[in-house]
Parts: C-alpha cells; structure tokens; sequence
C-alpha cells in the first residue's frame, strides 16, 4: 500500500514534475507476468526513478544495514526502501548470495519483476562495469525475459555523495526483451552463466553508450586513485 501512495499520491507526481522524466521504449517492459529489470547502476536515485516510471511494482533488494539504522535518518531510510518496494537480504556469510536470488526468485514466480544491476554497486566513475553472473542465474532458473535499462543521466542528476539532487530532465532507455530459454536446465554452467551475463552487458552499453571497461566495479574502487600529473 506504501508503495502505491508514495508512487501516486505522495511523490510521483511531484518528482515528475521536477524531473520530467523522458523514456524510450517503456513498451518493451510486459503488461505482465516475471520480468527481469536489469540495469546500469549510476546513482542512488535509480532505486527512486524506476519505481516511478515503470507501472507494474519493481522490487529490489537491498542490503539488510539500509532497515536498522536508528534515530530519524535510519527511520527515514528504512521507510524509503520499504516504499519502494525493496526487501532486505541479509548480504554477510556464504550463503549471501543465494539468499539475494532466492529473494528475486520468490517474485518472478509470482509473475512479478525483480529490478538487478548486474554490476552489484554503483559505478565509481559512470562507466559500464563487467556483470555479475547472478543476473544469468535468476534468468535461467526462473525463465522470465531480461528487459535491459539504461539509465542514461541520473549520475548528473544526483552524484555520488550528493544528498540534494540537481535539477535536472532525467532520461531512461528500455531495450527490447533478451530471452535465454535456449539455455535452459543449464543454471549453474559457469561458461553459460557467463555467456549470459556478458549478452545483458552488451546490450546495456549499446544502450547507455557508457564505455565498457572488463573489470567488476568493487575492484575498481577499491583501486588507489591515480595521482594527479603535477
């Protein structure tokens, strides 16, 4: 019921209004039955325009940490993420990873869309960022088409660390639905698993027109800065 109101009565309206959102090929998501919602990650504000563009309820997952924080900004957190649909995965041990596409799991098969970035975290510096393969995985063990999004400016509408967004007209792009039954039977094929994953990147750097660079985004940030040429 939150989710609803705060889509279409509390702040939909007001966040299109401001940030006049312009979509490409939003046909291409269902009317229904699952669908997968894999998308670049550039911001924090992409867990907020989504929800507000797509019709049908996105849910993502988020980590548990976003719904324990105290005092009046972990109150707030947690009823953002619960408003937005999000369900919180407890992301520590071995058994993270297997919980989170349980989660995903659990709403494809009751013919919802489970929102992804295969990238696992936001972008450090708003290229495209190799996939994770857990996209592939909750594709071939649910069936549901992979509807690739490409968010094509919220990095400039909200920067990282930026708390106030900028004004701005944020730009979506939707591309045609990706289907790997072909593959099915065949989840937890690392090879396939990662033919998969590597067909979704591909679409959405077509789609973003992001430069593409061959490593997983926690590594590049956990890099160094390089030094500035004096």
């Amino acid at each position: 019921m939150l989710y609803w109101l705060l889509k279409y009565i509390i702040l939909g309206p007001l966040l299109r209004l401001i940030f006049r959102p312009q979509v490409e090929g939003l046909e291409n998501v269902p009317e229904d039955g699952p669908v997968i919602l894999a998308s670049n990650h550039l911001s924090f504000s992409d867990s907020i325009f989504t929800p507000l563009i797509v019709k049908r309820k996105v849910t993502f997952i988020a980590k548990a940490e976003y719904f324990t924080g105290r005092g009046l900004k972990g109150w707030l957190t947690k009823m953002f993420f619960v408003g937005s649909g999000t369900i919180p995965v407890d992301r520590s041990g071995g058994r993270a990873a297997r919980a989170a596409l349980d989660t995903q799991l659990t709403v494809l098969r009751s013919g919802g869309i489970a929102g992804i970035y295969p990238e696992g975290t936001r972008s450090p510096d708003g290229r495209l960022y190799r996939g994770k393969t857990g996209v592939a995985r909750l594709a071939l063990e649910s069936g549901a088409p992979v509807v690739p999004m490409a968010m094509l400016n919220s990095d400039a509408i909200q920067p990282t660390g930026q708390i106030v967004p900028n004004l701005g007209r944020v730009r979506i792009r939707f591309g045609a639905p990706l289907d790997f039954t072909r593959y099915a039977g065949m989840s937890g094929d690392r090879f396939v698993e990662r033919a998969v994953t590597d067909e979704i990147m591909y679409e959405l750097m077509e789609l973003s027109g992001r430069e593409y660079v061959d490593m997983y985004a926690q590594k590049a940030k956990a890099r160094p800065p390089e030094p500035v040429p004096a």
